[in-house]
C-alpha cells in the first residue's frame, strides 16, 4: 500500500527505500512518484529534474549514514571516533550495497559535478571532525603534532586509511587503530 507523501523529506525517505529494495536504477521521477503515491508534477514541485532528486537522495544517504552520534563522547577520543566511523560505513554499506563505490565513480552522470561536490562536502566534514577530534583527545602526547606533522595531516593519514577501507569494503578498524595507538600515545 503506497502512501501518500507531501513532503521533501517523505520523498527522499520513499527514495532510500526504493535504493534498498531495487538498487540505483529504481530512482526516476516517475517510479518515486508511484511509490509515494503521488503524480509526477508533485515529485517537480521538489526536484525539477531527475538529477536533482538523485543528488538530493544522495545527500540524505550521506547525512544518515554519518549522522551525529547520540553519544557525544565518540568526539572526545580518536580511537572511538575511528571506532565509529568505520561502524558507520558498515553500515552504510550493508543498507545502501554499493554506494560508496558507486559515488565514488561518480554514479551521477546528468550532474557529476553537483554529485562530486556534496561527497566533497561530507568529507570536509568528516576531515574537521576528525583534526576537532585530535584536538580534543585528552590522551595524545603533547609532543606529538609539530609544524610539519599536524593535526590536519594525521587526519589525511586516517582519511585516506578509510577510503581505502571503504574501496575494499574492509570495516575492520584494527589497522588504523593501531596507528593511532602507536604514534599518538
Amino acid at each position: 500500500m503506497n502512501l501518500v507523501v507531501t513532503s521533501k523529506e517523505d520523498i527522499l525517505k520513499t527514495s532510500r527505500e526504493l535504493i534498498q529494495r531495487q538498487g540505483w536504477s529504481a530512482i526516476n521521477i516517475r517510479s518515486v512518484a508511484a511509490a509515494c503515491g503521488v503524480s509526477v508534477g508533485s515529485i517537480y514541485n521538489y526536484f525539477d529534474s531527475k538529477a536533482a532528486l538523485v543528488s538530493a537522495t544522495v545527500e540524505s544517504i550521506w547525512c544518515e549514514i554519518f549522522r551525529h552520534p547520540e553519544d557525544e563522547a565518540v568526539f572526545q577520543d580518536t580511537q572511538a571516533c575511528i571506532g565509529w566511523i568505520y561502524g558507520q560505513m558498515e553500515y552504510g554499506c550493508k543498507r545502501y550495497p554499493g554506494f560508496f563505490t558507486l559515488h565514488s565513480l561518480g554514479f551521477i552522470s546528468e550532474d557529476k559535478a553537483d554529485g562530486k561536490q556534496k561527497m566533497q562536502q561530507t568529507w570536509q566534514h568528516i576531515l574537521g571532525e576528525l583534526c576537532s577530534v585530535l584536538k580534543r583527545d585528552s590522551r595524545i602526547r603533547a609532543d606529538v603534532f609539530t609544524e610539519q606533522f599536524t593535526p590536519e595531516r594525521f587526519a589525511d593519514i586516517l582519511f585516506s586509511l578509510m577510503l581505502s577501507a571503504l574501496l575494499r569494503q574492509d570495516y575492520d578498524p584494527t589497522t588504523a587503530l593501531e596507528i593511532i595507538r602507536t604514534t599518538l600515545y
